[in-house]
Formats: C-alpha cells, structure tokens, sequence
C-alpha cells in the first residue's frame, strides 16, 4: 500500500521561493507606479511625497533583488509585463490628478497589506529574518497607504471604481507572479 504524499507545511522552501518571488515582483510594480507617476507630476506637494514612497519602495526592491540572487529564487517571468503595466498604471493614474494618484497608492497599499499579512502568518521561526523583513516592509505599505488617503485619495472622481480595479489588478498580479 503506498502512501500518499503529505501536503508541505507552510514556510516550506517552495513557498518562501514564491513568497520572495511574488514580493521582489511587487516591490518591482511599485517602483515602475511611482516612475509614471512622478513622469507626469513632476514637481509640488504631491510629487514630494510620491517621491518619499518611491523611496522607500526601492529600498524593498534592493532587498529583495539581494535575497532573489542569495537564494537563488527564480524571478517572475512577467517582469516585462509588471515593467509596462506598472508604469502605465502610474501615469494613467497621475493623468487623472494628484488624487487619483494617490488613490492608486491607497488602493496598491490595502492589497500588499493583505498579502504581506498573510505571509507574516505562515513564515514560521526558521524564517525569522524573512519575518521580520516583510514586518518592516508591510509597515511601510501601510503608512504610504495612510499619507495616500491624507493626500485626498478618496477625493478622486470614481475613487470607488478605480479603487476596486486596481485592487482587482493588484490580486491577479500576486497570483500569476507566485507562479510564473
């Protein structure tokens, strides 16, 4: 009688290489966002604190670049995709004004607040390091979200519809990347 394989428990090297693949594509999305932002809102108030979040989202890109090449984790296929589709989604947002803008930043933030807790879940204490990293990370997401509603996110014409596309958008991206 064989016996049937036991699903992998969670924070198994599987999931952590598609953890860290789906998190050094997102982290790549943001960076492209914030570009085609800051291509249309060039300089202001706005721009400045898009600018600040760009920021910060390189330095997760960096890391997660460093922690794709030491673990030897195979990036996501659609980065030529993530390279277009993010750009475009910034400046498409950007086109629309500052506040749409910035809806997008809420509205990308929410999902990755959400998908970060969950991976903080299922990394267990052999992925102390990789736990504390998206700790970090997913406090950073979460305060670019909260300076995106200051900045007037809900204010943007349709901000419920936009808002609800790009998290739709945001959701189907995690989902190929983890596997692709």
């Amino acid at each position: 009688m064989s016996r049937k394989p036991r699903p992998a428990p969670p924070g198994t090297c599987d999931d952590v290489a598609a953890m860290i693949r789906v998190d050094h594509a997102g982290e790549y999305g943001a960076v492209r966002i914030y570009e085609g932002q800051l291509a249309v809102l060039r300089n202001g108030p706005a721009a400045d604190t898009i600018r600040k979040m760009a920021e910060g989202e390189q330095r997760h890109l960096d890391t997660f670049d460093r922690l794709i090449v030491e673990r030897r984790v195979r990036p996501t296929a659609l980065e030529p995709v993530w390279r277009v589709a993010g750009f475009a989604l910034g400046a498409a947002t950007a086109l629309l004004g500052e506040k749409a803008a910035f809806a997008c930043t809420a509205a990308v933030e929410e999902v990755i607040d959400e998908h970060y807790a969950g991976q903080i879940a299922k990394l267990g204490d052999d992925e102390k390091a990789l736990r504390d990293t998206v700790t970090d990370f997913r406090a950073d997401e979460i305060a670019h979200r909260d300076a995106a509603l200051a900045g007037g996110a809900q204010e943007a014409p349709g901000y419920r519809v936009l808002s609800e596309a790009i998290k739709a958008g945001c959701r189907l991206a995690i989902a190929l990347s983890t596997r692709l």
